[in-house]
């Protein structure tokens, strides 16, 4: 300890202008992100979020500063973790001026109005822009305490306000975001329907008047929509060289629209292939039968929650936390009748585990609720559902890694079900490409999405593939971000094993403590800090580093 602390010493002696330089940028860049964050939430406007174009426009001065105290700091006095951090920060800025220049959504998209959201997103923060002042009712307990139900009719009487602002801000001409987005605005009067059923809430008059105004505020929003829909006729993708410019520069995909057209098509034809092998593999086995009554359902969640925990943990894969098993028994799901089961569940009747590898999600939120990241900048969600390539794309590949790890050797024709996932996030992202390039409509993007995915299993319920096509209409790069994040997630895999293939504690689970520790940040970047190589930017943003 003592030679530590000599050492310790003549360092600071002889570099102390360089030690204190590293700790006054970070510093700074802290204080440019907290100032970033606060900016990046608007003022209000009757006590609702301020849309207005003219807001907007008074704004941008102050941004532009934001960005110029941001590319003043010297990234050469930072060290690595830092440099991440001012890129991703510099990612989020690209957002905001993407948003604003582009994308559009308090003007061009009816859903980015919906406030009141039922569930928690299985990634750090909702899927698709919202928002910043929505409605999470998932985290109320009913009966509300007294303190709980002033919280909630605070949040709920912005409702009104924000329905009428919206009335003005919505002015795009995107025809296929207006229509769908008035389905989610029909799902707000019915949730909150139900809400006034909870318990307790009948006998609060004052949250049951908040309510009531808030639904018919929701159900005049709905009607005008409805009134105004017919005047649309204009395309809603972006475009291929907005869409580029989108993934390279904000969500820090080092691929063109035409990169992912390819990769998605491999994919896609990986898929068909490798499950038509292992069909043919599989030929003398037993089908999979289906759940058929809620105990089945039950005894088979509850064997597959146990049996991929105890895998991970024989195999030693990835940490297990304590709270993982708790985490992911919440969201085992019930029994549905055949006829009324989507493609996701049509999987969990057969054999849930590949969906519950999926649910890796619930692992990484349990992280985010049980150990905080340290590092100020990672704690919260990143903006702009910069996270996609990162939850969504680990999320996938684990579907295939537990596979290849030997989940199924017990069940082989469970590997069916992992390609047939593959698939089908293969189709619908190729879809929604298609779409963002105005080639397809989102009806003819669901299409693709509905006939490339195997065994129909698309075409049974038809709400699934209006979400998801919706979805990636309005949030540009999610629905390829499956396959491209699960592309550059193995690629980090692989640049990992390549530099430390001497090093043997240097394995699978050391690798996925790292994507623990590090934080929900884009792929890229995680590669860059575990690999300590920023090159996989070069191409997308010259000259950063």
């Amino acid at each position: 300890m003592k030679k530590t602390l000599i050492l310790y010493s003549l360092i600071l002696f002889a570099f102390p202008n360089i030690i204190h330089s590293q700790d006054d940028n970070r510093k700074a860049l802290e204080k440019v992100f907290k100032d970033w964050r606060e900016f990046e939430r608007p003022p209000l406007l009757n006590g609702a979020p301020d849309y207005t174009i003219d807001t907007f426009n008074s704004r941008m001065p102050e941004f532009r500063k934001l960005r110029e105290k941001l590319n003043e700091i010297d990234k050469s006095e930072l060290d690595t973790e830092s440099k991440v951090d001012w890129t991703l920060i510099w990612a989020e800025m690209n957002g905001f001026e993407f948003n604003f220049r582009v994308l559009k959504p308090w003007e061009r998209d009816p859903a980015y109005y919906k406030s009141v959201w039922m569930n928690r997103s299985d990634v750090p923060a909702h899927e698709g822009p919202t928002h910043h002042m929505v409605i999470e009712t998932w985290q109320f307990s009913f009966p509300l305490s007294e303190i709980q139900s002033l919280k909630l009719i605070s949040q709920l009487s912005i409702i009104p306000s924000l329905n009428q602002q919206a009335k003005n801000n919505l002015i795009g001409n995107a025809r296929d975001l207006w229509i769908a987005g008035i389905r989610d605005i029909n799902q707000q009067i019915d949730d909150l329907e139900s809400i006034l059923n909870y318990p307790g809430v009948s006998d609060n008059n004052k949250l049951v008047s908040t309510i009531n105004d808030a639904i018919n505020s929701t159900k005049s929003f709905s009607n005008w929509l409805n009134s105004e829909s017919i005047k649309k006729d204009g395309p809603s993708g972006i475009g291929k060289e907005n869409y580029t410019w989108y993934q390279n520069n904000v969500h820090l995909v080092p691929l063109s629209w035409s990169d992912e057209v390819m990769l998605l098509k491999r994919e896609l034809a990986r898929a068909w292939a490798s499950l038509k092998l292992e069909e043919h593999k599989n030929r003398n086995l037993p089908k999979l039968t289906p759940a058929s009554s809620p105990e089945e359902y039950n005894i088979l969640t509850s064997e597959a929650s146990r049996d991929l925990i105890d895998f991970l943990k024989k195999e030693d894969i990835i940490e297990v936390k304590d709270f993982y098993k708790k985490a992911l028994d919440v969201h085992l799901g019930s029994y549905i009748p055949e006829e009324k089961r989507n493609f996701f569940w049509i999987t969990a009747h057969l054999d849930p585990k590949p969906l519950f590898s999926h649910f890796f999600h619930w692992f990484e939120l349990a992280e985010m609720d049980e150990n905080p990241n340290k590092n100020f900048i990672r704690k919260e969600p990143v903006l702009y559902n910069i996270f996609d390539s990162r939850n969504e794309g680990v999320a996938t590949a684990v579907e295939e890694m537990f596979m290849q790890a030997g989940l199924y050797e017990n069940n082989p024709r469970s590997k069916e079900i992992v390609y047939i996932l593959i698939a089908q996030r293969a189709a619908r992202g190729l879809g929604s490409l298609y779409a963002h390039a105005n080639i397809m409509t989102m009806e003819e993007a669901g299409k693709i999405h509905s006939e490339y995915t195997p065994r129909g299993w698309m075409k049974t319920e038809k709400e699934l593939l209006i979400f998801e096509q919706h979805l990636y209409l309005r949030q540009p790069g999610y629905g390829t971000s499956y396959i491209t994040g699960k592309y550059l997630f193995e690629n980090a895999l692989a640049e990992y094993s390549r530099l430390n293939e001497s090093d043997k504690s240097s394995d699978l689970k050391n690798f996925f403590n790292q994507l623990v520790s590090l934080g929900n940040i884009p792929m890229t970047l995680f590669h860059w800090q575990l690999n300590k190589d920023w090159t996989i930017l070069e191409d997308i943003v010259p000259g950063l580093y």
